[in-house]
C-alpha cells in the first residue's frame, strides 16, 4: 500500500515533551518527514535518530520538521532522548494506531518497520522508504535533505 501522491493520514500523539503532536498543524507551513523505527534504545535505532536530530539545523532551514515515532512511551522517549543527545520530537504510538495507517506495523511483534515519509507543505506524501528488514537504515538525512531541496526547487 503506497501513500505516495496522497494526503497523509492525520493523527495526534503524545510526544516525549509532554505536548500532543497533530500532523495537520503543520499544513501550509512546513514539510514533515515522518520516521517511524522499532524501538528506543535498539542499536539501528540509536544510531538513526541521533543522526536525523544532529541534522535539525539543517532541516529547520528548509522549512522542515523531523519527528520519530514509535510504539514506546513518552518516559522511554524521554529516557533514550536524554542518554543519546536526541532533540527531536519523539511521538509514541503506543497501540500502533498511527503505523498500521502508513501501512508499517508489525502487529504480530507489537512494533513497526523503519520508514521514512515525507509529507510536504500541503499534506502530501512526497517520498517514501519502508525497509525490507528493520535492521537495514537507507534513508540517511544527507538524502532527505536533497529530496526536500528539490520540493523547493519544484515549488
Amino acid at each position: 500500500m503506497s501513500l505516495l501522491g496522497q494526503l497523509a493520514p492525520d493523527f495526534v500523539l503524545p510526544a516525549a515533551s509532554g505536548q500532543d503532536v497533530r500532523l495537520s498543524e503543520f499544513r501550509g507551513t512546513r514539510h514533515v518527514v515522518l520516521v517511524f523505527y522499532p524501538l528506543d534504545f535498539s542499536p539501528v535505532c540509536s544510531m538513526q535518530l541521533p543522526e536525523y536530530s544532529g541534522r535539525q539545523d539543517d532541516f529547520a532551514e528548509l522549512d522542515t520538521v523531523v519527528l520519530g515515532v514509535n510504539r514506546d512511551s513518552v518516559w522511554t522517549h524521554r529516557a533514550w532522548a536524554a542518554e543519546y543527545g536526541i532533540e527531536l520530537p519523539l511521538l509514541a504510538d503506543l497501540n500502533l494506531a498511527v503505523a498500521r495507517q502508513y501501512g508499517v506495523a508489525i502487529d504480530e511483534r507489537g512494533i513497526s518497520r523503519r520508514a521514512v515519509f515525507l509529507i510536504d507543505k500541503a499534506g502530501v506524501v512526497r517520498f517514501e522508504k519502508i525497509e525490507e528488514q528493520n535492521k537495514d537504515y537507507s534513508v540517511r538525512p544527507e538524502q532527505m535533505l536533497e529530496i526536500v531541496r528539490g520540493l523547493s526547487v519544484g515549488a
